[in-house]
């Protein structure tokens, strides 16, 4: 499912239209980045936890020459499924 099919879905599930179901997403989406940008997490009960992980700094190679390169270490965003959605999933 890609974005337009997510807005569709959202659209006839809560009877509005595509235009207010696109704005409502972006909205969510937005809101979500800006609180993992600032160090938080996002959690929705049932459906999952947005979070922000730390990846360490290591050494990497290059695939075409085989040679060591070095990674800096960088903040990644994590998602963790919550237990509703696992058992909907199975």
């Amino acid at each position: 499912m890609n974005k337009s099919e997510l807005i569709d879905a959202i659209a006839a599930s809560a009877d509005i239209p595509k235009a207010t179901a696109g704005k409502a997403l972006d909205a969510v989406i937005e809101s979500v980045t800006e609180a993992l940008k600032t160090g938080d997490s996002v959690v929705l009960v049932g459906f999952g936890t947005f979070s922000v992980k730390d990846r360490a700094a290591r050494v990497g190679r290059n695939p075409q020459t085989g040679k060591p390169i070095n990674i800096e270490a960088a903040k990644i965003p994590g998602f963790k499924a919550g237990k509703a959605l696992k058992d909907a999933v199975n």
